[in-house]
């Protein structure tokens, strides 16, 4: 019951991370969804809480900013990116805890397969979205989208959450789980 307790909790913490990160890139738009502050948040929850919690912080997150301040905007983005973030966080924590080993090599692994499902996610959302509309979402839409646009944040998410987990190990606060 105390696991559980700490993980919504945690997971209430990711939830405001989450909120409050884009207010960094509030000024230009543009900025923002380069660096993907909102993702953040959801491969940590995935990571540290596991992957049921990253999935419901992941669905919940953009429809709630959007919600509450109107950013991202519910039609398409907020809509769009519940599926997405829901898939980084699902399957960050999962591919994580199916490693024995749990460190660097894992972390990196795993956000990884997650970046690459929830950018294809993300591509059937807009699809679907789009099409209800019929308006087209071309291959050149997807790349740019998913990952041309989003090369910076890509590499802060590589960076900073391997860097911020190992941290955590070191000082006891989120152990690598060891071999017994």
């Amino acid at each position: 019951m105390k696991d559980k307790i700490k993980k919504i909790t945690l997971s209430a913490l990711f939830i405001a991370m989450g909120i409050v990160l884009p207010f960094l890139t509030a000024q230009v738009p543009q900025i923002g969804s380069m660096l993907l502050p909102m993702h953040i948040p959801v491969f940590f929850c995935g990571l540290i809480c596991g992957w049921q919690y990253g999935a419901a912080v992941g669905c919940i997150l953009p429809l709630f900013r959007s919600l509450i301040l109107h950013a991202p905007q519910m039609y398409p983005n907020a809509i769009a990116m519940a599926p997405e973030l829901l898939t980084y966080g699902l399957i960050a924590g999962l591919v994580y805890s199916l490693f024995k080993r749990q460190g660097i090599a894992a972390l990196y692994t795993s956000l990884i397969v997650a970046m690459i499902s929830g950018r294809i996610v993300w591509g059937l959302a807009e699809v679907i979205i789009l099409g209800i509309n019929q308006t087209a979402f071309s291959l050149e839409a997807f790349m740019a989208g998913a990952f041309i646009n989003a090369i910076p944040g890509i590499i802060i998410q590589l960076i900073l959450i391997p860097a911020v987990m190992a941290a955590l190990d070191k000082i006891g606060v989120v152990k690598f789980k060891r071999p017994v």
